[in-house]
């Protein structure tokens, strides 16, 4: 009788545990082991598909049966979680986004199953000689001022099932907003290690602001500034059962 035959999303497990397993931020780019990984993982993310964890756009809705002012604007499907990673799947309805937001410390690798997303990168720069000063339109109330962020909008594209995925790193692109782009989308998602607040791993929520008398110009050389906040009322994210290939790591 034939062995069953392993499936992408185990492997995609399996050389991720590999790749973040004792992995520190500290020189990694120096790290031959980790690129090597992590290289091989990019490969196994850039050919998963939909159909390799039995999920599929949803159909459209008609008319009479509208989506009721509840439903979550996204939803999430666990695939698994160790001390390592986590991985699960996104599901953004048309128009929805996940804002603004960080991973501090954390790896991080999105990879579009279907439809198109726009993802935007900030990193945090150092504060710089009068930034406290600076002005913005609105004005800031003073107990706000400590919660503004230098930052730099590092990236911004497009992303569909074509792409290969979209790498995110404890320095570099780790501030990063999603938006549907012309209808619903999906992608998995890797965290690593994953959240954890006891150990400094909480998520954060920020806006970008305007600088008083001139709009920013959002192009990748400019710099912005961000006021951390709390999760927008208006994003919320709900689950659903994950319908494909058990994993075990």
């Amino acid at each position: 009788m034939p062995r069953n035959k392993t499936s992408l999303i185990q492997k995609i497990a399996s050389k991720a545990y590999e790749t973040f397993t004792n992995c520190s931020s500290a020189a990694i780019e120096e790290n031959k082991v980790f690129v090597d990984n992590q290289a091989a993982l990019v490969s196994l993310l850039s050919g998963v598909r939909a159909a390799d964890l039995k999920i599929a756009p949803p159909k459209k809705a008609s008319t009479s049966s509208p989506q009721p002012p509840s439903a979550p604007p996204v939803t999430y499907m666990h695939i698994c979680e160790t001390d390592v990673f986590s991985m699960g799947v996104f599901l953004l309805k048309p128009g929805a986004s996940i804002p603004l937001h960080d991973h501090p410390g954390m790896h991080g690798m999105l990879k579009v199953l279907y439809g198109k997303v726009n993802i935007r990168c900030y990193d945090k720069l150092d504060e710089a000689e009068g930034d406290s000063e600076r002005q913005f339109d609105p004005p800031l109330l003073p107990f706000q001022r400590v919660d503004v962020r230098r930052a730099m909008l590092r990236s911004s594209g497009q992303f569909s099932e074509q792409s290969g995925p979209c790498i995110l790193c404890p320095l570099k692109d780790n501030l990063h907003e999603i938006d549907a782009v012309d209808g619903p989308s999906a992608f998995l998602d890797i965290l690593a290690p994953p959240y954890d607040p006891d150990d400094g791993r909480d998520c954060h929520y920020y806006k970008v602001l305007q600088t008083a008398g001139k709009k920013l110009e959002q192009s990748i050389e400019d710099e912005a500034w961000l006021l951390e906040v709390p999760q927008p009322e208006d994003f919320w994210c709900g689950g659903e059962p994950y319908p494909g290939p058990e994993v075990s790591v």
